[in-house]
């Protein structure tokens, strides 16, 4: 166990750089659904090994030992090194659990303002009256439908055939869950530093996912790829947006909108080559990490039958 629980802490640093060349290389499809399996399972790894951590230190208190049916502690290091790492890890859980109950109760309150105040709405779309370009799409919380917010900017800026495209972007947010995904990247981030840069290709995905869909709703993918280029054009011209947008939202000007836009006409790099060793690697990543956190977790276990066998 003294090093197998390492390796889930330290295997996210090595899964990053091979993340930020997926959502280029794979279908976004399938890198969204690869980045979000890569970050939930490192991150629960993770979390995982520092529940191995505190085990051992915590046995060193006579209290936990007579809980456990222990007569010795479990691990085999100094009690001035195992206590303050257990110390160390306990804070590192306690931090990460109260990190992610904040960020899923602000994104809870999110989820109950899908329709802005005192703005007209038509259906599923609702319509702030603001000169300043900008639309997002907006979900709302389970049993309740999620709303697509556009300005009367944005509407001016587009002609009709660029406005179906837009909205057509963000329907395929709404109808692609696309919050949860960026949920549990954002989750996975509070887990681990390392864990951070996913959000950055997961939005990129995501944000791809929509441009395939609304170019295939259209039947046009250069009428889709005007569109995201107008809006993002639009929206920069104007400076800050009308409003702050809740951190749910997902809009179509955000982003890395040329690389869309490149790969929407069929300009952007192909490398299938690099998406499959790219997802090789991050498989491998969350396998050894699984199983780095598995082979911890028997061994503490095997060192606990035994520290009740020699108390029996």
């Amino acid at each position: 166990m003294i090093y197998a629980v390492w390796v889930p802490l330290l295997m996210p640093f090595l899964a990053v750089p091979a993340a930020r060349r997926l959502a280029d290389a794979l279908a976004p499809v399938r890198a969204v659904l690869l980045l979000t399996a890569t970050g939930a399972g490192l991150a629960l790894s993770g979390l995982l090994a520092l529940i191995l951590l505190v085990v051992p230190g915590a046995t060193r208190f006579s209290v936990v030992s007579a809980l456990g049916e222990l007569v010795r502690p479990l691990s085999g290091a100094a009690p001035a090194v195992a206590v303050p790492l257990a110390a160390a890890a306990l804070a590192l859980l306690l931090g990460c659990a109260a990190a992610v109950v904040r960020a899923a109760r602000r994104h809870w309150a999110e989820l109950g303002t899908a329709s802005p105040s005192n703005a007209p709405a038509d259906g599923e779309l609702t319509v702030l009256r603001d000169s300043r370009p900008d639309a997002y799409a907006l979900p709302g919380r389970p049993g309740t439908p999620g709303r697509i917010v556009v300005t009367t900017g944005m509407l001016r800026a587009l002609d009709p055939a660029e406005r179906e495209a837009l909205l057509a972007h963000e329907r395929a947010h709404l109808a692609g869950r696309h919050h949860l995904f960026t949920a549990v990247a954002e989750a996975a981030a509070l887990c681990h530093p390392a864990l951070r840069s996913l959000r950055a290709p997961m939005r990129y995905a995501l944000e791809r996912w929509a441009d395939e869909a609304a170019a295939s709703a259209v039947g046009d993918r250069r009428l889709a790829a005007r569109a995201i280029g107008r809006a993002a054009l639009a929206a920069r011209a104007a400076g800050s947006a009308p409003q702050p947008r809740p951190r749910a939202a997902l809009a179509a000007a955000a982003g890395p909108v040329p690389r869309r836009v490149a790969a929407l006409l069929g300009r952007g790099p192909v490398r299938p080559r690099a998406g499959r060793a790219a997802a090789a690697v991050l498989l491998a990543c969350v396998a050894v990490s699984g199983a780095a956190a598995l082979d911890a977790t028997s061994d503490l276990h095997s060192s606990i039958e035994a520290a009740q066998i020699s108390h029996r």
